[in-house]
């Protein structure tokens, strides 16, 4: 405690440095801090998913940096592998610190617009802390489930109108997000509740709902392109789009979807969605998602064909019929066919020569779709349940300056861009084959995020 007050205390003596050295016309938005335990040696700051500046952390592990040009909103910050949202505005000087041991739970802001984003944090957290009471609440009946809820929401408000009243100079944007960030948690829990009542429920049915459950929409914009990265609204649409997919007449799923739910919930995206960037942002969300939570060389080609019918970004259109592509180009019970890797000492391999007699877990992967800690944490807990498959990895992007850790070096190559592998990789999207003893592909699109991958490792990894 003794520290953290020392440091607010230097950080507002900055901000009141900065202030008094510039006139307020003059004036410009400032944002920096200290990490404490840092992962990594800067802090990138983005809005939506355009990168607006990295600043380096110094010898203290503190940092500082100034903003060109800043427009009020919400923004985000990177540090390592994790993330927090903050609000900014035009001539803020806005100091943080933050222990990485414990990243949400030790944020804290001071100087100019650290009250605004104090308050975002706490209903960061609080929403947390409420997790825990919505499991049992969701075993409940309909009528108890909104009477608490509804209470809950009310609290929400009284805590709004305070805000409101004691910081009249807040801007109406801000006062916005500020709703949401409190109120789109709670509507979530209220879309996301038949779904879990039936997975906890013995007879597996989904609960009978009154029409006033659902009031709470009848107020709310769902076509709001800035906030589509800001977790609790695009959450909320999320289980809203399921939610009424559901409501078509689907049963309850816990592990797949079936095609024909997919194709509903995609059609409910494109009916529901006005806005056109948050509408391309879910399709493609949705299709990806579905797509590797199946592991498996199945491809819903209708899905596809819709998704390619009613996106209108260009890009993700490209990105999505690569996918489908590459899932053409290497199927089930064909030859591996045979390529150059290189290892982490610049020596080339026959992948054909490596994986001889080997029951083989091959993860290609591109920093830009996974992280390197989540491949270490997700592959030591699947090679130490499947002692008879050997996994390697193989980064796509033709560079050898990211190893990951934890993960034994023989084991991991990487290729460059005119590999023959490309060929069946062109999405640059994560890949994982499996194949048996006889390079022959037992699955040629497993997911290393899905459960549905373990079957198929069960099997492989029989002797």
């Amino acid at each position: 405690m003794y520290k953290k007050l020392v440091f607010l205390i230097q950080i507002c003596t900055l901000s009141i440095f900065i202030s008094c050295n510039k006139t307020d016309k003059e004036r410009a938005t400032y944002f920096g801090g200290k990490i404490v335990n840092p992962k990594s040696n800067n802090v990138v700051l983005y809005s939506m998913e355009k990168v607006i500046d990295t600043f380096l952390l110094d010898e203290n592990h503190k940092f500082i940096g100034k903003i060109k040009n800043a427009k009020e909103g919400l923004y985000y910050f990177v540090h390592g592998n994790e993330n927090q949202y903050i609000y900014l505005e035009p001539k803020d000087s806005l100091m943080l610190r933050l222990n990485t041991w414990d990243f949400d739970e030790s944020l804290v802001f001071a100087g100019s617009g650290a009250e605004r984003n104090n308050i975002l944090i706490d209903c960061f957290l609080e929403d947390e802390k409420e997790k825990q009471k919505f499991y049992e609440l969701n075993k409940r009946e309909p009528k108890v489930f909104k009477k608490t809820t509804d209470s809950l929401l009310e609290t929400k408000e009284v805590i709004f109108n305070e805000y409101v009243i004691n910081h009249p100079n807040e801007t109406k944007g801000f006062f916005d997000i500020l709703k949401i960030a409190l109120t789109f948690p709670i509507y979530s829990r209220f879309e996301r509740y038949p779904i879990l009542y039936a997975k906890y429920n013995v007879d597996g049915k989904f609960p009978e709902i009154k029409k006033d459950f659902y009031v709470f929409r009848n107020n709310l914009d769902i076509n709001k392109d800035t906030l589509m990265y800001f977790p609790p609204y695009s959450r909320y649409i999320k289980n809203y789009v399921y939610n009424e997919t559901y409501a078509l007449g689907h049963k309850p799923m816990k592990r797949k979807y079936t095609q024909n739910f997919t194709l509903d919930l995609l059609q409910i995206i494109d009916d529901k969605i006005s806005s056109e960037s948050t509408k391309n942002a879910f399709l493609k969300q949705t299709l990806v998602s579905h797509f590797y939570n199946k592991s498996s060389d199945q491809v819903n080609l209708e899905a596809f064909q819709m998704f390619l019918k009613s996106s209108t970004n260009d890009k993700d259109r490209n990105t999505i019929q690569s996918l489908l592509n590459d899932s053409k180009a290497l199927q089930l019970g064909n030859k591996l066919p045979n390529f150059e890797i290189t290892d982490f000492n610049n020596t080339k391999h026959s992948i054909q020569k490596l994986i001889k007699r080997r029951k083989t877990f091959l993860l290609f992967w591109n920093p830009e779709y996974v992280s390197k800690s989540y491949i270490s944490s997700r592959l030591l807990y699947l090679s130490s349940n499947y002692p008879n498959i050997t996994f390697f990895v193989i980064k796509t992007n033709g560079s050898d300056d990211e190893k990951i850790e934890k993960i034994d070096i023989k084991n991991q190559f990487y290729i460059n861009s005119d590999n023959f592998a490309q060929s069946f990789l062109s999405s640059r999207m994560t890949r994982t084959i499996l194949v048996d003893r006889n390079a022959t592909v037992v699955n040629g699109f497993a997911s290393l995020y899905s459960n549905n991958l373990i079957p198929y490792l069960e099997e492989l990894n029989k002797n």
